[in-house]
């Protein structure tokens, strides 16, 4: 049978166990303080900077497998297009696509006029450096032009470059017809909608049960539904 403790021994255990609790208050405290101290050192650094610090990683990965690579006598740029899937290699392409010629779609007039004028500053053809000082010369100080200048009696355009001109219009007529998002609808067709949200919830509903509505359907229209 166990004997009772003595009164000095419980005053120990006590005096333990209230040593150990303060102990622990003590290391979460400390904790807690490094957690803040963490945390605010976080707050200023740059949003940016999780993004940052993952390239770094990966480009520091990344020489250290080239100089391996070149160690072996091995092609690193080969070794990494053989881990690549096909799906990925698409990806990654299509990227570099976009990346050339982005289609940011559009913001402002002022963001889609400059779009379409380098756009055709690009398709246009190098400049004639011989006809281009004829010209000038022949047009003098009205080659610079100014508010009281006027060139159309004393310039006149190549049928290529009317040609040209026409081309480049009916291809941005092509291309508004492409993206228009206008919706055309059959004039004979039965309106069974009040709005275009009730319209679209009410081909959505005929995509699903359309087939088994079917003779419902019908037989309201004729009458003879039960």
């Amino acid at each position: 049978m166990e004997q009772p403790k003595s009164a000095a021994e419980k005053l120990a255990e006590r005096k333990a166990r209230l040593l150990d609790l303060h102990k622990q208050r003590q290391e979460a405290r400390t904790q807690n303080h490094q957690e803040v101290v963490a945390e605010d050192a976080r707050k200023k650094l740059p949003s940016n900077w999780e993004a940052r610090k993952r390239q770094a990683e990966w480009l520091l990965a990344d020489d250290k497998a080239r100089a391996e690579a070149e160690a072996a006598g091995k092609d690193y740029e080969r070794m990494k297009l053989l881990d690549v899937s096909a799906v990925d290699a698409e990806r990654i392409e299509k990227k570099k696509q976009r990346k050339d010629n982005p289609d940011l779609g559009f913001s402002t007039y002022e963001a889609q006029t400059a779009r379409q004028y380098n756009r055709l500053v690009k398709s246009m053809p190098p400049r004639d450096m011989a006809k281009y000082e004829k010209q000038k010369a022949e047009l003098g100080e009205a080659f610079y032009g100014g508010p009281n200048t006027t060139l159309h009696q004393r310039t006149k355009d190549t049928p290529s470059a009317i040609n040209n001109m026409v081309k480049d219009l009916d291809q941005q007529i092509e291309r508004r017809k492409k993206y228009s998002r206008r919706r055309i609808y059959n004039d004979d067709a039965d309106v069974d909608f009040i709005n275009e949200r009730n319209s679209k919830f009410n081909k959505k509903l005929d995509r699903f049960y359309g087939e088994h509505t079917a003779e419902i359907k019908q037989n309201l229209e004729r009458g003879t539904a039960i």
